[in-house]
């Protein structure tokens, strides 16, 4: 089979760490008889320098051609006194609607070689979690109504978190599905107690329940499930939340992984193509160092092969070579704790030959 992907190498530490996932595709192209073709897309800072917008029509056009679209990282302070429609974030968030990927899936995992690297209590990080955050992503205060105006106290900022019915069933529906393959445990979490878009979420997920009755449904306020991932992460299986929730809890539980360069996420739609990114950012203060960590955006990869693709085999292939080079005691410089740590490319070169 051949694949055409659309990389958005971006900013930062971007194209670094998205060369480590060609250089993967490309080697699980050898060992199981696939072409990987990638088309390099701009997009976000680096379509500003050199074109004075975040994403030109023909890196969506590109974009949308694809079969999967791979994502470095976007922005950085190099930007940050632009308005609103011309930062390079807003790159990422028209691609995300314009393909209609809704639902963001971020997986995060403790694994038992870096429990010495999580913030967690030692008791806390021995007893490990395994869990996926669902955060709905085209809608809520992202994409609401949001603006300016004067008033008698002075400029007044707002933004709009608005959801519809369907756009929380359609994330509901892939959390819960999602929860079926894995513990059959499903965590909503929203603010009811004070929002009523949060209560229209928790009724509309709810309403959904019975057709999943080999799911348990839990509710846990947003501030509550905040403490609770630091308290007891191990209680949590499949968690589904809106776009700015998900945003925060979603990088909370990175932290507690050892470092937020661990973890990957997937985008998706109603179709099989969806884009695939780590969650961390450009880290610009990094950038050409060597310092960065290719695994998050390696994970991104495998998730590609399974989510997109249904490459299964393929992606256990790579997610095992990432613990065995994890087991080995390799580390990057962001989970060393201060010992012998590998660059990036080391990194790479290391998972690519227990792949190989």
């Amino acid at each position: 089979m051949t694949y055409h992907i659309a990389v958005v190498a971006g900013d930062g530490i971007g194209p670094e760490i998205t060369q480590s996932a060609q250089q993967m595709l490309e080697q699980v192209g050898r060992t199981y008889g696939h072409s990987f073709v990638f088309d390099q897309v701009l997009a976000g800072g680096a379509a500003l320098d050199a074109l004075g917008m975040p994403l030109p029509e023909d890196s969506l056009k590109r974009c949308k051609q694809a079969d999967s679209v791979l994502l470095g990282a976007v922005g950085g302070p190099k930007w940050d006194a632009l308005p609103g429609h011309l930062r390079p974030e807003r790159a990422l968030l028209a691609i995300r609607k314009e393909l209609g990927l809704f639902a963001n899936l971020r997986p995060a995992k403790l694994y038992p070689e870096l429990k010495e690297a999580s913030p967690l209590r030692a008791d806390i990080a021995d007893a490990g979690f395994d869990m996926v955050i669902v955060r709905e992503l085209t809608g809520g205060m992202y994409f609401g109504p949001s603006g300016r105006k004067d008033s008698p106290d002075g400029q007044q900022a707002y933004d709009t978190e608005i959801y519809s019915v369907k756009e929380i069933e359609r994330i509901a529906r892939v959390a819960f599905e999602l929860a079926q393959g894995r513990g059959k445990r499903l965590c909503s979490i929203d603010k009811a107690n004070v929002l009523e878009s949060s209560r229209l979420w928790r009724e509309t997920v709810h309403g959904l329940a019975s057709e999943y009755p080999d799911v348990m449904l839990s509710d846990m306020l947003v501030d509550n499930a905040a403490m609770q991932l630091v308290g007891n992460p191990a209680q949590f299986d499949v968690i589904v939340t809106s776009n700015l929730f998900g945003d925060i809890l979603s990088d909370e539980a990175s932290k507690l992984t050892g470092s937020i360069g661990l973890l990957p996420s997937a985008s998706l739609g109603e179709d099989k193509r969806g884009m695939y990114e780590p969650i961390h950012g450009s880290a610009p203060d990094i950038a050409g160092k060597g310092l960065a960590n290719p695994i998050a955006t390696i994970l991104s990869v495998a998730m590609m092969l399974r989510l997109s693709f249904g490459l299964k085999q393929e992606a256990d292939a790579v997610e095992g070579a990432v613990q065995r080079v994890l087991e080995s005691g390799a580390r990057t410089a962001d989970i060393a704790l201060g010992g012998p740590s590998v660059s990036c490319a080391q990194m790479t070169d290391l998972v690519l030959a227990e792949l190989g």
